[in-house]
């Protein structure tokens, strides 16, 4: 099978939704299939690169971490009708996530999209920041689904959520793997003897981009104090980002600043080593689609703490491999890691946490992503229109601006609808008060 890919974060770029991208296209390859990646041409990308196609992009758009893709349309056909693909799998909804769209209208192909972000957490990094971009957030996203064959979702609770607000029902539960292998070796003394930790502590950690949407706050709020009742813990903290000085000051204020270390970001076996440098595992956003950094530390044998969230909610089970807290309660939070200071509370835990690692091994969720792209391309039966002549694929190709001048009509109808649930009087028939879900409709 040709899968041609379309994602708006990969290499260089350390996070969630590159790491999903790199390792299924790592197993698919493995199985024998043929990937083609088109994503933004960023600062320090690796050179020589095969499988991949890089566009255009804005680098640090609005001061992020992120680079903005400027698809121009036309500009990819030679390279996909070169490919010859047989699905098309978008990783966002958006930029990049319209390019895949049109792609899979004018050649006739299955179009597969990824939920892999809750991006109305993420519109803080957007001029112009307000409930009402949230809003938008929320319906892009949704109405995206409209547009797709099938929909992945990275985990149980993503699933559930995109079924309350009436997004495609076409939708399959697939996390993103973990190379459970990889990630069950590592050189524990590495990190500690570089950091000057004893052999003997303690180490909570924590790995992932230090961003406000994370919560980490609040995790310094917890860690900190667990830190002052175990006085030879120390906090190992792997990655970089906006609110790591946030963190530091917490940790300044309460005076364990000298036993937190900031390794900054890691990969490959520098990262691995850097999860069994830590006893314990602590995580406290509520922003994840699925928990795969937590799914990574069960890999290492680590036990979890972390607040109870979407995507978190499936690989944590209280008291079996770590401790699931119902809410942001420094205090509780502070007491179910101290707790795991003791080995012999922390020892079946582990061992728990390896076994459910098992299940996110990444050969297994790339089978059952291929399950969902054979069963789309069996709806849709062998028809496509990339051998048709020049004249018939102009044709298709005014017919997918077309599709994306529809989808954004239906997208302005929900936003226009929503704004006027939002700020109708309330005492007018069928207001809806200000908690109730959001859903928009097609």
């Amino acid at each position: 099978m040709n899968v041609l890919m379309f994602t708006n974060t990969y290499l260089p770029i350390v996070g969630g939704v590159s790491e999903s991208v790199q390792r299924l296209k790592r197993q698919l390859q493995v199985a024998g299939h043929r990937v083609l990646v088109v994503a933004p041409r960023l600062e320090g990308q690796p050179r020589g690169e095969r499988d991949v196609v890089r566009v255009v992009a804005v680098q640090h758009f609005n001061g992020s971490d992120f680079s903005l893709p400027v698809p121009i349309p036309g500009q990819l056909h030679e390279a996909i009708e070169a490919f010859d693909p047989d699905i098309v799998h978008a990783h966002h909804p958006f930029l990049l996530g319209d390019t895949a769209a049109r792609a899979a209208e004018t050649y006739g192909l299955p179009l597969i999209f990824t939920h892999h972000t809750l991006y109305e957490h993420y519109t803080h990094y957007v001029p112009g920041d307000s409930p009402r971009m949230q809003r938008f957030a929320v319906a892009l996203a949704t109405q995206y689904t409209w547009l797709c064959d099938e929909v992945i979702a990275p985990s149980e609770s993503i699933r559930d959520l995109l079924r309350r607000r009436e997004a495609n029902p076409h939708i399959s539960v697939v996390p993103s793997g973990v190379d459970t292998v990889r990630f069950a070796s590592g050189d524990e003394g590495r990190w500690r003897d570089r950091l000057g930790i004893p052999t003997a502590a303690y180490v909570i950690g924590h790995l992932g981009r230090l961003a406000l949407e994370k919560n980490l706050a609040f995790l310094a709020g917890a860690v900190a104090e667990a830190l002052m009742r175990e006085p030879e813990a120390h906090f190992l903290v792997v990655g970089d980002g906006e609110a790591g000085h946030v963190m530091q000051e917490v940790f300044g204020i309460q005076g364990v600043k000298d036993r937190v270390h900031f390794t900054g970001r890691l990969q490959g076996q520098a990262l691995i080593d850097a999860y069994h440098a830590m006893d314990v595992f602590a995580f406290a956003s509520h922003s994840e689609t699925q928990g795969m950094v937590v799914a990574e530390a069960m890999a290492a044998g680590l036990p979890v703490v972390a607040i109870d969230a979407a995507g978190v909610r499936e690989v944590v089970v209280d008291g079996h491999n770590g401790r699931l807290l119902a809410e942001d309660d420094v205090e509780a939070m502070a007491e179910a890691l101290v707790t795991l200071a003791d080995p012999r509370v922390r020892r079946p835990l582990a061992v728990a946490a390896l076994e459910t690692a098992a299940g996110y091994d990444e050969a297994r969720c790339a089978e059952r992503c291929l399950a969902v792209y054979r069963r789309a391309i069996a709806r849709g039966g062998p028809f496509t229109h990339a051998d048709e002549g020049g004249w018939e694929r102009v044709r298709y190709r005014l017919g997918a601006e077309w599709q994306m001048l529809c989808y954004r009509g239906r997208l302005l109808r929900h936003l226009v609808q929503e704004e006027w649930q939002q700020e109708r009087p309330a005492w007018w028939p069928g207001h809806r008060a200000e908690d109730e879900s959001e859903v928009p409709r097609k």
